[in-house]
């Protein structure tokens, strides 16, 4: 199946995507009447919108073929699975993580990073002090406005993190001339590792190999290596009609919440705001054991969006008697006549 007709044929569940998703403008309007009887399953979308909303997104759709990428396609062969497994938060993180970077006008490329840094787990933690979905160090994130404070650390916080992540990609895309590539390496290296590297192969970003950035750490030039490995497997999942029926199942859409400064315990807010209380717990990990401290004012935490209240059933009209119909003049002219004849 070539990638025109994998658009194509995905083409309609985008069009559905788009009407569902928040920051596409059209979410937060109220709903026109007729679709009042979608109201109630707008809390989720099929994982095959988020899918689609990926792919629309990708700057370079096409796959390369060479021994490195295959290496690396074997490496996350587990990827496409971990978003079609029921029961795993991994696909509603995506999306949210999606939807972020198409906000920001951003090729979802970047939205495979969390795969490579976490695994897309909000709680990973590695030996040598980077954590979250995004894998940032400690001082990475404080220069990126992400809060670490005791009681919390904002980098498990996907919605802080991912804040950071999508800012300082946003910078990092302008300042390569819009070259994923080179973003993605300035993302692991640091920009100016990147800008020294361009500058000693005579290079410039806007028509950079970076496969000749030689005096990059192997490390940094794999990191495209693996996303386009990732992109390749995500893109020619849709092969496989089982993945693509695991796919097609509800979704919660995900939101960043601005938590009461009175609440204390995140289960308990989650469960008296129609939320899902288990999973609210889960997509925080910043917060350890669901407590708020008094001091985490205007607290954001992700969670899915309550269901949305059933549409109440439209009154019956009275029914409307039918018109009577005026007499006619012209008939009862011709009539009137014939009746006075019949009295003489």
């Amino acid at each position: 199946m070539t990638a025109a007709s994998r658009a194509t044929r995905l083409a309609p569940i985008l069009a559905v995507a788009l009407a569902l998703l928040p920051g596409t403008g059209r979410c937060g309007d109220p709903p026109p009447p007729q679709a009042a009887a979608t109201e109630a399953s707008a809390a989720t979308r099929s994982g095959l919108e988020i899918y689609a909303r990926f792919r629309e997104g990708l700057a370079d759709p096409d796959c390369p073929v060479d021994s490195s990428s295959a290496r690396w396609r074997k490496h996350f062969a587990h990827a496409p699975q971990r978003l079609g497994a029921d029961g795993d938060d991994a696909l509603a993180l995506f999306g949210y993580v999606v939807d972020a970077l198409r906000e920001a006008d951003l090729p979802t490329e970047y939205a495979l990073i969390p795969f490579v840094e976490s695994g897309y787990k909000p709680g990973a933690r590695s030996r040598s002090g980077p954590a979250g979905l995004w894998q940032m160090a400690s001082v990475t994130a404080r220069h990126h406005g992400v809060p670490i404070r005791p009681g919390y650390d904002g980098r498990l916080s996907p919605v802080d993190s991912t804040r950071a992540a999508v800012r300082y990609l946003k910078t990092l895309h302008g300042m390569f001339a819009g070259d994923w590539r080179l973003a993605v390496m300035a993302y692991n290296a640091g920009e100016y590792r990147v800008f020294g590297a361009l500058r000693r192969s005579h290079q410039v970003a806007r028509d950079a190999d970076p496969e000749k950035l030689a005096t990059l750490s192997g490390i940094t030039r794999a990191y495209v290596r693996k996303l386009q490995a990732l992109s390749c497997l995500l893109d020619r999942a849709d092969e496989r009609e089982a993945w693509l029926q695991a796919m097609d199942r509800p979704i919660p859409v995900l939101e960043a919440v601005d938590v009461p400064d009175e609440a204390r315990d995140l289960g308990r807010w989650a469960a008296d705001a129609g939320r899902d209380a288990a999973m609210v717990r889960r997509l925080n990990p910043a917060l350890a054991a669901g407590r708020i401290a008094r001091g985490h004012r205007t607290l954001r935490v992700l969670a899915p969006m309550p269901p949305m209240p059933e549409a109440h059933a439209m009154p019956e009209a009275p029914a409307v008697p039918e018109p009577v119909a005026a007499p006619d003049p012209l008939a009862a002219a011709a009539s009137g006549p014939a009746t006075a004849t019949q009295a003489h």
